[in-house]
């Protein structure tokens, strides 16, 4: 690490933490409004249905309550890719989607009000598996969809948005390879990333189209540009963000939850909070998609992949809006860490009636590889070869490439990432503990236990352009301006140290903006590990711009050229004379300084993370326990070590390691019913259950901008599920290939009764 920096890569406090642990901060609920009302959602008991009537006279008459808004009362908005899904529709399509909207003094009042509407339905049959959804009587969703086959493609993305990987010859390469194996593997449990903060908005619609938004979501201007197509291009849209208690991908976008509110306000002219429960937030919100390859894969004894074959299935739940996206940068992730010459991967989005699937960390290449790693572990054992030494020769190296999700062939031009393994193979003593193929590392009695390992990299660490300025002012202070939120993360504190850093002022100097999408310029959201890199390179380059006009102007004042000049805590001086210098309240009362930064995608670039870990079953319970983990990576340069050290840590939860182990959401798949929606049936850790986690980070300079570092934090959980199937598989000597992993079916597999792919 470079000491020479003031800033970058030394422990701070977060610009907002005293703000947080006080209750200073304003979260969406802490917002007020004079004459607010609020809002509830009447929810379908019915996975599939017509609604043939509806009696909403006894709802409307209840005190206290404003509008009763049905299918019948709302515009034509639609979201979804492509779009199709109505705001509402006559037809509802799973447990949980919305029939009617309320509008009352209070949230109580607008439960109640929801009790009193009486719905007459006509049941239809509800579909609730993949097979049984495209099977030619299968009830169909939409008549869209015939088949109930998703349009692939994601617009977005441009006209050749990835939906395949299909290059090279599939048949000369599966008659080169040494060793085949194929067969049926899924990851079709669908964890809830759970943030505290419910999804939830405040809506304030002014005649004739003038939406404005408080909304507690990830991506603020992205929220924006979404409405604005959903609204048929009819609304003029304003979007605040404040503080996000959480997302995990989850609250990138929340587009229903924000439409109810606007046409609530919009019946009523007045503003109008409606946040879901914690119950509807785990029933009704969008969970991951459910995934499941049908997969053959041709391999030499050296661990050369020779041929990829096979067919890719997402179930989407009742509707689609990112599913393509999640599809076209999965197909990429797979890539990196497979570099193959033959492929033939397609892939098929089908709808059936649960929740929507949605934006959950480890966006695609989660989903991918937690199913296609176990068909590649079969390959591994034929071939005998160390997971370790396969994951250093096929994850993708200086001189290789990948297509990306915008269907573009890149070049990679980043690091050699081997370097990074062998450091946590040995911090982890992977060659002393690794024993072969189903092979336990150590029995004590009737307790085995047994290592993995998984990996995991991502182009999207430059996915997307970012615009941002920097503003100086006299008395030595700076402002950003980005339209971007805090989603817990601390990565507006780190906004902030690369403007000091680069002005070389103190940090309480600098400030940023609050998200508001008429007042800052464009940008995406942070996602994908892009805040480092795409976010920060806009940042910095609006904070380089800056100081470009500051010292021009400074020199004219000096009597100098600006590469003759530098600043420092607030004042220009002469290089050469550093005892030379002119306080920045030179500049002027009457002037301010703006410089403007934009960042343009790049996705040559990608970042890795190998996560080590060690299981110990009982072979008498299935009782599971996750011993070690040990992450290993490299950030190029290490802008926040206490920020970096907490991503790395959460590889556990919000759908990460423990959804190979007991994080899942149940779907009754008769009733279509999702059995565990509350915090004492949904399974997770609490503080006393964490495992023993270890770090290694290495800072290998990247070709990115002025501090030559990535972001990691997206891809922290992706590995880990895929390493906890292959060591519970060594431990009790038996393939194991279904998530999650709970006693029963440990038993199972112990008693040779676990499904073989």
């Amino acid at each position: 690490m470079d000491e020479t920096f003031r800033h970058i890569g030394k422990k701070k406090a977060r610009v907002d933490a005293l703000d947080i642990v006080t209750g200073k901060a304003k979260f969406l609920n802490d917002l007020k409004f004079p004459e607010m009302l609020h809002g509830a959602v009447l929810r379908s008991p019915h996975p599939h249905a017509l609604i043939k009537d509806m009696d909403k006279t006894e709802a409307e008459s209840l005190p206290g309550v404003r509008a009763v808004l049905t299918w019948k009362d709302v515009p034509d908005w639609r979201g979804g890719t492509p779009r199709y899904t109505r705001i509402l529709d006559q037809k509802v399509r799973y447990v949980g989607d919305a029939v009617a909207l309320i509008a009352a003094e209070d949230e109580e009042i607008a439960r109640e009000a929801t009790k009193r509407i009486r719905v007459e339905y006509e049941i239809l049959p509800g579909v609730f598996d993949m097979d049984e959804a495209q099977k030619p009587d299968a009830p169909q969703l939409y008549e869209q969809f015939p088949g109930n086959v998703v349009t692939p493609g994601m617009p977005f993305f441009g006209p050749k948005s990835l939906r395949e990987v299909v290059m090279g010859n599939v048949e000369k390469g599966f008659q080169d390879a040494e060793v085949i194996s194929e067969g049926i593997f899924g990851y079709e449990n669908i964890p809830n990333p759970i943030p505290l903060e419910s999804p939830g908005a405040i809506a304030l619609w002014e005649e004739p189209n003038h939406l404005t938004l408080w909304v507690s979501n990830q991506a603020s201007y992205m929220d924006k540009i979404t409405l604005f197509h959903v609204t048929n291009r009819t609304v003029n849209v304003r979007i605040i963000g404040g503080p996000c208690g959480g997302s995990f991908g989850s609250k990138f976008m929340s587009w229903q939850i924000q439409c109810y509110a606007a046409l609530l306000s919009r019946a009523t002219g007045k503003p109008l909070k409606l946040v879901l429960t914690k119950e509807e937030h785990l029933a009704t919100f969008t969970l991951r998609p459910a995934s499941r390859i049908h997969a053959k894969v041709g391999m030499k004894k050296d661990g050369t992949l020779t041929a990829i074959q096979g067919e890719w299935w997402i179930d989407t739940g009742y509707y689609s809006m990112t599913t393509q996206a999640q599809v076209a940068v999965g197909c990429g992730e797979l890539q990196i860490m497979a570099q193959c010459s033959n492929w033939d991967l397609r892939t098929k989005i089908i709808c059936t009636n649960r929740n929507a699937s949605g934006i959950v960390r480890g966006f695609g290449g989660q989903e991918l590889k937690c199913a296609f790693i176990p068909l590649l572990s079969l390959a591994m054992e034929k071939a005998e070869i160390d997971p370790l030494e396969f994951l250093k020769k096929n994850f993708v190296q200086p001189g290789g490439g990948y297509f990306w999700r915008d269907g573009i062939w890149y070049d990679y031009r980043g690091i050699d990432y081997r370097k990074v393994m062998e450091e946590g193979a040995e911090r982890f003593g992977w060659r002393e503990k690794w024993k072969g193929w189903l092979k336990p590392t150590a029995v004590n009695g009737p307790k085995r236990r047994g290592v993995g390992v998984g990996i995991h990299g991502n182009a999207d660490i430059g996915e997307d352009a970012s615009e941002a300025y920097v503003r100086l002012y006299p008395d030595a202070t700076a402002t950003i301006h980005s339209c971007v939120t805090e989603h817990g993360t601390g990565q507006i504190t780190n906004y902030i140290r690369m403007v000091a850093e680069v002005l070389k002022i103190p940090m309480e100097w600098v400030s940023l903006t609050p998200a508001d999408s008429m007042m800052t310029p464009y940008e995406f959201g942070p996602a994908g590990s892009r805040g480092t890199y795409a976010i920060g390179a806009a940042v910095i380059a609006a904070a380089e711009d800056a100081k470009k006009t500051l010292l021009e102007l400074f020199a004219k004042k000096m009597s100098l050229q600006p590469q003759d000049l530098d600043t420092e805590d607030g004042f220009v001086f002469v290089k050469a004379r550093p005892d030379k210098r002119l306080s920045w309240k030179a500049m002027s009362v009457d002037r301010t300084i703006t410089g403007y930064g934009r960042f343009e995608p790049d996705y040559s670039l990608t970042n890795c993370m190998i996560s080590f870990v060690e299981v110990e079953v009982d072979t008498e319970t299935g009782k599971l326990i996750l011993l070690r983990v040990v992450n290993a990576t490299d950030v190029g340069r290490i802008i926040d070590p206490p920020g970096l050290e907490n991503q790395l840590n959460g590889c556990l939860g919000s759908g990460g390691i423990d959804s190979a182990i007991f994080e899942e959401m149940v779907l009754d798949r008769k009733r279509g019913y999702l059995l565990n929606a509350n915090l004492i049936d949904y399974k997770w850790r609490s503080f006393l259950e964490l495992p023993v986690i270890k770090n290694v980070v290495l800072e290998t300079p990247m070709p990115t901008h002025r501090f030559q570092a990535v972001g990691v934090g997206e891809i922290a959980t992706s590995p880990g599920p895929s390493a906890i199937l292959m060591a519970v598989s060594n431990a009790i000597g038996r393939w194991v290939h279904h998530y999650p992993l709970t006693p029963e079916r440990i038993l199972m597999a112990l008693r040779g009764e676990e499904a073989q792919g």
